[in-house]
């Protein structure tokens, strides 16, 4: 994949990025920095889990880490597996409250039937799925937990989406960023974009096919 180097405004805020994470993603505390956010990004989906993956990949790839690949794998796995389970307690915790609403209000209950129904329907490969749309992931997980899905097949889908992602995040920014070890600004920047490519193309796919499906479905 080509990319056109950053420039100007971009490129300064860049060269701060990769400065940082040069300066301080190859210490072995920012294996904890992945993991907390990774745990809070599944319940607050404006934090960048999948960069910090990314950064420690990149980090492993240029030679600058003092960790192995396994470990930015392994930390970006268990602090996004307990984020989604605390997320689904969230939502399971204010399962009575959804439900005493969705008696008084008709369009709200079949709203979460229609939740629990396609959760039930498509099952783990959606959480699996979720998991690469940041926003999505969160909100699949807390509608598991305010749908009473079954505390034992969320905890194993979830297990394998949480692995799945960072092997994914971490592996692929270590694969692409490895040919421009003397290069970090360009490692870092060509792994972010094609982690960003491939996700977009995997959710345009998604939606297309959704839209497909009911067409097909109200025709």
């Amino acid at each position: 994949m080509l990319m056109l180097a950053p420039s100007g405004a971009v490129g300064d805020f860049a060269d701060k990025i990769t400065d940082w994470a040069s300066k301080y993603a190859s210490a072995w505390w920012f294996l904890a920095v992945i993991f907390v956010i990774a745990f809070l990004d599944s319940i607050v989906p404006i934090v960048p889990s999948e960069t910090c993956v990314i950064i420690g990949g990149v980090a492993v790839a240029t030679g600058d880490a003092k960790y192995p690949l396994l470990a930015v794998i392994g930390c970006g796995a268990v602090g996004a597996f307990l984020g989604d389970n605390a997320a689904y307690s969230i939502g399971h915790h204010w399962a009575s409250w959804f439900e005493r609403r969705a008696e008084r209000k008709p369009k709200f209950k079949a709203r979460l039937d229609w939740a629990d129904e396609q959760i039930k329907r498509r099952g783990g490969p959606l959480l699996i799925t979720a998991r690469f749309i940041p926003g999505g992931r969160t909100a699949l997980t807390l509608s598991s937990g305010i749908t009473r899905q079954r505390r034992g097949w969320f905890v194993g889908w979830v297990a394998i989406a949480t692995v799945i992602w960072a092997t994914y995040s971490a592996g692929l920014a270590y694969i692409v960023g490895k040919p421009f070890k003397d290069d970090h600004t360009k490692a870092f920047w060509i792994a972010f974009g094609t982690a960003l490519t491939i996700n977009v193309l995997i959710e345009t796919v998604r939606h297309f096919r959704a839209k497909r499906k009911w067409r097909r479905a109200a025709a």
